[in-house]
């Protein structure tokens, strides 16, 4: 069985993460292995000039791994953004869900953070594959709208449409 996918959307500062913080251990309580995914068009970099795997990478490897008794972590070239699907089957192989952070424009599932504060639309429809919104305010657009702060509800949705 593939691992479903479910991302969280919403505009910059919106709370995606904060909702994440809220969702990721109401899965763990019920018994799930959760995976996360975050996209950053910025870049990273967990790899800092001077130490040993920099100095691997720099050095020309393709791709490293920096490995301790409790943690793993790759570093590898890429050669174009990957999708989701595309990450999921190469690199998460334990998981029973996964959640991803941003990824607007794909075709998973998707549960819209918004807050009416911010005075933005919404980023997506349901022919976007919203699942759900988690807002501050009622909304009556078609799909579910649940409190922001109901971690519970939402982790009840993703349940009951995906790890049931």
């Amino acid at each position: 069985m593939t691992t479903p996918i479910v991302s969280i959307v919403g505009k910059s500062n919106s709370g995606k993460t904060t909702l994440l913080e809220k969702l990721i251990p109401e899965l763990v309580k019920r018994g799930y292995r959760v995976a996360t995914i975050k996209h950053n068009v910025h870049g990273f970099d967990i790899d800092h000039e001077g130490k040993d795997s920099w100095r691997h990478k720099k050095a020309g490897a393709s791709t490293t791994v920096i490995l301790s008794a409790s943690r793993v972590a790759l570093i590898e070239d890429l050669d174009h953004d990957h999708s989701l699907d595309e990450i999921r089957d190469k690199y998460i192989k334990s998981a029973d869900i996964i959640l991803a952070e941003g990824f607007k424009g794909n075709p998973f599932p998707k549960i819209e953070v918004f807050r009416s504060e911010l005075k933005r639309d919404l980023l997506c429809n349901k022919e976007d594959n919203l699942l759900a919104v988690a807002s501050d305010i009622k909304l009556d657009i078609g799909v579910p709208c649940f409190d922001i702060n109901d971690a519970q509800r939402l982790v009840d949705l993703i349940e009951n449409k995906f790890l049931k």
